[in-house]
């Protein structure tokens, strides 16, 4: 997403809803965890879940990449604040192999639809995980008809901006079914569940096996 107005509305939109989603996920799936280790988000976008995320256990070293630049540029003047993990965002496109191994906690969001080839998210998170890694995603669920799209448009976005309410319904189309995100997870040959936990998510989450 490089468009300015995408951008700009993308950043000033309130996905606080979802985003609280996201986190109440990660707390309900791995209830022990203490907030230490490298996190890494994955397509974090202007990085309001990682923002949160470090609010929430702060000590922890925290990445955020997205392959749009305008998009972290959004982010910048919010995610870095006194009083929490330290947190950078970096301009990267998936496969991503930094410091293979070495991710306590890899998180996404909204990334998976976005994929022309979505091995490329479940390698990553593969090649980047450290032993016994904690791994959320969560993701657009497509609905069972334009029209059923059109109508979580409406319930959700009607009153963003056109642009935005144009992306959310493309995105709709263009995610998957739960069955579709469990056959990808077993091509890759990991051990995650994966359920729907909303009207219009998903969510995958998992220990990577040592």
């Amino acid at each position: 997403m490089e468009g300015k107005e995408q951008v700009k509305a993308y950043a000033e939109a309130d996905f606080s809803q979802a985003n609280a989603q996201f986190s109440r996920l990660f707390r309900s799936a791995f209830p022990e965890f203490r907030g230490e280790g490298r996190i890494l988000d994955l397509g974090c976008g202007p990085g309001h879940i990682l923002r949160d995320f470090a609010l929430n256990f702060p000590g922890c070293t925290c990445l955020g990449i997205d392959g749009s630049q305008a998009m972290l540029d959004q982010g910048l003047a919010h995610v870095v604040q006194p009083n929490t993990s330290s947190v950078t965002l970096q301009c990267s496109c998936l496969p991503f192999t930094d410091d293979c191994r070495t991710w306590q906690v890899i998180l996404t969001n909204s990334l998976l639809h976005h994929l022309a080839d979505p091995g490329h998210l479940w390698q990553t998170i593969i090649k980047c995980a450290a032993p016994g890694a904690l791994v959320m995603v969560m993701d657009l669920l497509r609905p069972c008809s334009e029209q059923a799209a059109a109508a979580l448009v409406k319930k959700y976005s009607g009153q963003e901006p056109q642009v935005l309410q144009d992306d959310f319904y493309h995105s709709l189309l263009a995610a998957y079914r739960v069955e579709e995100v469990r056959e990808q997870i077993r091509e890759q040959g990991l051990d995650l569940q994966c359920s729907k936990v909303s009207d219009r998510h998903l969510a995958a989450w998992g220990r990577i096996s040592p």
